[in-house]
């Protein structure tokens, strides 16, 4: 196991640039994720730590070593794709085998590690059979398994979990996680989708169009986003912002005043000044017997089961902007309803509409 540390890697393509100044270390033995939307420079990341691809400018270490000119094959590290690339000849066991047989590991060591990973990945059944009699969970076990058998100081995996439908997805999920307390390599995992990012970080690094956003544990980076592109993409549904007038001491929407937080007074607003205000869906309550501070027209209504998902409309200044809030199911709720809403002032985020910077941070 070992530590990996990013010290302003840089990856451009003639005119093109990927990535642009990423820097961050991950600690020996933990759990890392890189999360944005698609073309924000994930896989290039990852590419470039594997030695599939070389950086621009900048220097990479795995461990105390720099590996800038260290070919893919020595770096000692283990990648997992999005496909699968089973060997279809090979059984289960040769497949988890070949790795440590590439490296002229002996006969007894081969075994004993290929009956280990197999039990610890439920896969001890399937051993004679060849990639094309597995089912797709299966497949990616095997995959897993044969990248874990080496025993490499780092794991690199590139969103290994999206070809799997939503339940196999979420057991895999949680038997990565469980996989990573026993072994505890180094891990850095790609994904686009946040909920995976949330459940498996210890800590996520949110990327956009080659940059860090932000770096943090999964709640610090669910409840202080550094700015709107962080706010709006970690969450589900994602955080409602709304634009608002500060008038000195609250913010108005449309006529309707929203209290401002009580340090407020901190971030220097001057009157007249247009914020976007952010918002949980969750934190948006009906206000039932309280006096409400916005107004929304109910146009979806999306059953979850404990909970329900309304869309709806609050008018503002400039336009009408589309929310987004949870409620108890028990609550009867139909399009074309108007929702009187409470918002407490200690759960917005205040946004710069310009910089899309997070005002309270």
């Amino acid at each position: 196991m070992a530590r990996v540390y990013l010290d302003q890697i840089s990856r451009q393509y003639n005119a093109v640039t990927a990535i642009e100044d990423i820097t961050f270390e991950v600690p020996d033995g933990q759990f890392w994720v890189l999360v944005g939307p698609s073309g924000c420079g994930k896989s290039t990341i990852l590419r470039t730590i594997a030695g599939l691809e070389t950086a621009t400018s900048g220097h990479l270490y795995i461990g105390e070593h720099c590996v800038d000119h260290v070919p893919a094959r020595q770096r000692d590290v283990a990648m997992v794709f999005q496909n699968y690339a089973l060997y279809p000849h090979l059984t289960v066991a040769e497949n988890l085998a070949f790795g440590l047989k590439m490296r002229q590991a002996n006969r007894k060591t081969i075994h004993d590690r290929v009956e280990s990973v197999a039990r610890s990945l439920n896969i001890a059944h399937l051993l004679d059979r060849k990639p094309r009699q597995l089912s797709g969970g299966q497949q990616q076990r095997v995959a897993l398994g044969r990248a874990i058998a080496r025993q490499p100081q780092v794991f690199l995996m590139d969103e290994p979990l999206s070809n799997l439908d939503a339940q196999l997805r979420d057991d895999t999920r949680a038997e990565l996680k469980q996989l990573h307390q026993r072994v505890g390599i180094t891990t850095i995992y790609v994904t686009h989708d946040q909920v995976e990012a949330m459940t498996l970080a210890d800590q996520i690094i949110v990327l956009d169009r080659g940059r860090i956003q932000q770096i943090g544990d999964p709640q610090t980076i669910y409840a202080q986003p550094v700015n709107q592109m962080v706010a709006t993409f970690i969450g589900t549904p994602p955080m409602n912002l709304l634009p608002a007038l500060f008038n000195g001491e609250q913010f108005q929407l449309a006529g309707q005043t929203i209290p401002s937080p009580h340090f407020m007074h901190q971030l220097g607003l001057s009157p007249g000044m247009v914020v976007n205000l952010g918002i949980r869906p969750e934190q948006m309550q009906v206000a039932e017997a309280r006096s409400p501070h916005l107004k929304a027209q109910v146009e979806v209504v999306e059953p979850l089961g404990r909970e329900t998902l309304v869309r709806a409309i609050v008018p503002t200044q400039q336009r009408q902007v589309e929310i987004n809030l949870l409620v108890p199911a028990t609550l009867p709720v139909k399009p074309g309803d108007d929702l009187p809403l409470h918002l407490k002032s200690d759960d917005l985020q205040v946004f710069d509409p310009q910089t899309g910077q997070n005002l309270l941070i």
